[in-house]
């Protein structure tokens, strides 16, 4: 006897855990230390501007996703709005690119717990070698997942903890870091005075932004847990917006700050690790303050990781109950309610990513590289969502359009981001877009290389099973509740497993 496919656990989670995610998807702590000083090589003193640069872009498209977002309640989230916005086709490749994007997240983090741990320990105890660095990365990985199949609460709240814990560790070093700047403080870094000779001015600002972009990446996180969350019409909007804005005005303190305090002239030469980093720096001035530094970090790198398995694997469980992806991954377990293949299959691809480039390269480029791609995906995403913005309030919901928020807002988006955009892929269209070098500029070809088995796999779905790509479009919340019935295409029984 057929039975109704089973559904993630309604209700499960309020405000707080839900702009949590989105924070924690951010990784403000993990970002602070490593994302956002990765800039600093082509920005330099000017990462600041960058900074502004990016929170301008995203805060653009926050407010898209919280127009959307109030309208369709959906684990599909920003898959969901293109294919109603947009085409049907159009949101089975956000979807596609937003699986990889969340299963790079993972990888990202937690190469960064890696390297981050194995220096630490080495400054402590020389006898551990430096470059034992992928141990701690499979500790994490095998932390996350354990959190996920737990369920949505277990996971929102283990990111809740984590998150605040992080921003008050950073947040307290600023304001420390600024008091011992002194005369030192100067609001020239933001402007393009000191960027380095070799990305002077504006160019080396947008190439620096690539990371700081990706210091706000996630800030959508708490869309996909639309059918988890209390009110969502409501939670989601809020969550999105707040996270946005509370943790831009974060990294644009802590950034001034450090950028001050190690001088802005020779900030080009700080990074993620040793004497010119966050956790030296915390050394230097403040004695063992750098252990709080170095847990929040770490505390970061793992809240970063759950929230980008939290964000995939809702992403592929949205797909698979529709059968646009394997139907297996919208597999259910029986007392968590947590969708148990998707994470599994999310904590096999981190290890492989993290072991495969760590090792091949070694994990701070590897850190990069996979960085830059997430960036490419990120930003096509939020392009897509801001054009998606535009055309479904003219199609759909005319008489709700509001000419700033659903036009001016998201034209402003799409021109923002794409400078970084054109320099992560590295298409050096116009003169003031930088070229990167390898191993980095190889993430562009990579993520072109999955966006074409992604379409691809869509040309024969449309062949062999359309309706599974129109069913991209479902916002299943708003089916079961009713208020907008429709008829139901048939999708087999998905299995509950006693996890």
């Amino acid at each position: 006897m057929a039975t109704n496919p089973p559904a993630l656990r309604r209700d499960a989670i309020g405000l707080r855990e839900v702009l949590f995610q989105s924070i924690t998807d951010m990784a403000p702590g993990a970002a602070i230390a490593a994302s956002i000083p990765a800039g600093a090589a082509f920005a330099g003193g000017s990462l600041p501007l960058a900074v502004v640069f990016a929170l301008i872009a995203c805060l653009f498209s926050a407010v898209c996703v919280a127009e959307l977002a109030k309208h369709m309640p959906a684990a599909g989230s920003l898959a969901t709005y293109a294919a109603n916005g947009l085409h049907n086709a159009v949101g089975f490749l956000v979807a596609w690119a937003y699986v990889l994007v969340g299963i790079l997240i993972s990888p990202l983090v937690l190469l960064q717990l890696g390297f981050t741990t194995a220096s630490t320990i080495n400054s402590e105890f020389s006898g551990y070698p430096a470059n034992l660095w992928w141990p701690w990365t499979i500790l994490g990985a095998l932390i996350v997942m354990a959190a996920g199949l737990y369920g949505v609460r277990a996971s929102a709240g283990l990111g809740t903890i984590l998150g605040v814990f992080e921003i008050g560790v950073f947040l307290v070093l600023a304001v420390l870091l600024i008091i011992h700047a002194g005369h030192g403080n100067t609001l020239s870094v933001f402007g393009t005075g000191h960027t380095p000779a070799d990305h002077h001015g504006i160019t080396g600002v947008i190439a620096g932004s690539i990371f700081t972009i990706l210091a706000f990446g996630g800030f959508e996180g708490a869309a996909p847990l639309a059918e988890e969350a209390r009110d969502p019409r409501r939670t989601i909007r809020r969550a999105v917006l707040g996270a946005t804005l509370t943790i831009g005005v974060l990294y644009i303190v802590t950034t001034y700050a450090v950028d001050v305090a190690f001088g802005p002239d020779k900030f080009a030469t700080f990074g993620s690790s040793g004497a010119s980093s966050w956790e030296g720096l915390a050394r230097q001035f403040y004695g063992l303050f750098w252990f709080f530094v170095f847990l929040a970090i770490v505390n970061s790198t793992i809240a970063n990781a759950n929230a980008g398995v939290n964000v995939s694997s809702r992403t592929a469980y949205a797909m698979g109950r529709i059968g646009a992806f394997p139907y297996r991954l919208a597999r259910i377990a029986t007392r968590h309610r947590s969708p148990y293949v998707a994470i599994l299959l999310v904590t096999a691809a981190t290890v492989a990513v993290s072991l495969g480039l760590g090792f091949g390269y070694d994990p701070v480029t590897a850190f990069s590289v996979v960085g830059t791609g997430i960036v490419i995906l990120l930003v096509a995403i939020y392009v897509v969502t801001n054009v998606t913005c535009i055309a479904y309030f003219l199609r759909r919901r005319r008489a709700d359009r509001n000419i700033v928020l659903h036009v001016v807002v998201p034209v402003l988006g799409v021109l923002a981001f794409v400078p970084a955009w054109l320099t992560a892929a590295g298409l050096p269209v116009f003169s003031f877009v930088s070229t990167l070098t390898p191993p980095i500029s190889y993430a562009g070809p990579a993520v072109a290389i999955w966006m074409v088995l992604g379409i691809g796999y869509l040309m024969w779905l449309y062949r062999r099973h359309p309706q599974r790509v129109a069913d991209v479009a479902r916002v299943h919340l708003d089916e079961e509740l009713g208020d907008e019935p429709g008829e139901q295409p048939s999708v087999p029984a998905i299995p509950v497993a006693p996890v």
